[in-house]
């Protein structure tokens, strides 16, 4: 995290209605100086009203928007330095890509060239300089808006699910080249999306959010590994809903003890959430379950084990697939990761 040109942002105690729904019911969320934080959550959670408000798009009800330890919250959009790249590109049809760039700087009476030239080179598409929105793909496009977006050298980069009208390979390279750049350039992100692996890539920490609230704000590996609910444990990667018995500060699954991510659970009869890289499949003619079905992804593959009354499953090596037709007897090794209980 490059906090060189960032500035901190917190958005405090934020509460918007529509109607009689809450789509930020309470919400506090502080952005370190040049930090990239990801809002993530289902649709309604609130995460593009939260960009929209701080943005100056929408108006909140009540709290308060500080930028630079500034209050900023009664300021029009066109007084915030932010600047912004959303899902639509909405490049100007009857300019250039350097014209597009330039376009922002302009409108602060700023000479545009050399500074626009050197955003179109940052992003990697100099060389179509001279082309106009129709004639560049849609990942292109995209490059543009991200070059006019941090031409003006914002004091926070907004995105709002920049990627999603992508192909899913020209988003994956575009999302390293957004993270690569924002950690070059060092300005304050607020990046908001549906796409758990896009925002786990990309961000800082990632915020997922439920209801208006945040559920939890940590680094990736935290939400995923340690999450801080049953919710955003379900919500963040695919788990498994498991039987199981408590025992202190384990819980025993398909006869493996695994611990708790938050010990302190009551009552014996629970629900764990495993994830399925956590359980392993050994071809074993005595194993008590049969797979039901293989899914091959590549460098890894998906097997669907029936084991007793649960359908369990599996995240394993493509090699493995092969030792693992349908029907076939099949042993499940839990390995010991920490788990979460279902609420």
């Amino acid at each position: 995290m490059n906090g060189l040109n960032g500035v901190a942002v917190h958005l405090d105690d934020l509460r918007r209605t529509f109607g009689a729904v809450p789509a930020l019911d309470g919400l506090d969320l502080h952005i370190e100086p040049g930090e990239l934080v990801a809002l993530l959550g289902p649709s309604g959670c609130g995460k593009t009203t939260a960009l929209r408000v701080l943005a100056g798009l929408e108006d909140a009800d009540s709290g308060r928007v500080l930028v630079d330890g500034k209050d900023i919250t009664g300021l029009p959009a066109n007084r915030r330095d932010m600047g912004m790249v959303f899902q639509a590109y909405s490049l100007f049809p009857h300019l250039t890509a350097l014209q597009n760039v330039q376009f922002g700087l302009k409108l602060r009476r700023r000479a545009g060239g050399d500074r626009a030239a050197a955003m179109l080179d940052l992003v990697g598409i100099s060389s179509h300089a001279g082309r106009y929105p129709h004639q560049l793909s849609g990942g292109q496009q995209q490059r543009v808006a991200l070059a006019r977006a941090l031409a003006i050298e914002p004091q926070v980069l907004l995105l709002d699910e920049p990627l999603s009208a992508l192909d899913a390979k020209v988003r994956v390279q575009l999302r390293d080249e957004i993270r690569r750049i924002q950690t070059e350039v060092g300005t304050t992100t607020l990046f908001v999306t549906h796409d758990q692996e896009e925002a786990l890539a990309v961000a800082d920490r990632v915020g997922v959010m439920r209801d208006g609230r945040l559920e939890q704000l940590a680094a990736p590996a935290e939400v995923y590994l340690r999450p801080a609910s049953a919710f955003v444990a379900d919500f963040v990667g695919l788990s498994n809903r498991l039987p199981g018995h408590v025992d202190g500060d384990t819980v025993t699954v398909l006869g493996a003890r695994l611990p708790l991510v938050r010990p302190g659970a009551t009552g014996p009869r629970v629900t764990a959430l495993v994830r399925p890289e956590s359980v392993g499949v050994v071809p074993d003619p005595d194993g008590a379950g049969r797979v039901l079905s293989t899914a091959f992804l590549g460098p890894t593959s998906r097997v669907t084990v029936e084991v007793g009354d649960s359908v369990v499953v599996a995240q394993v090596s493509g090699e493995l697939l092969g030792r693992l037709p349908v029907g076939s007897p099949v042993r499940l090794d839990l390995r010991p990761v920490p788990v979460t209980l279902e609420e």
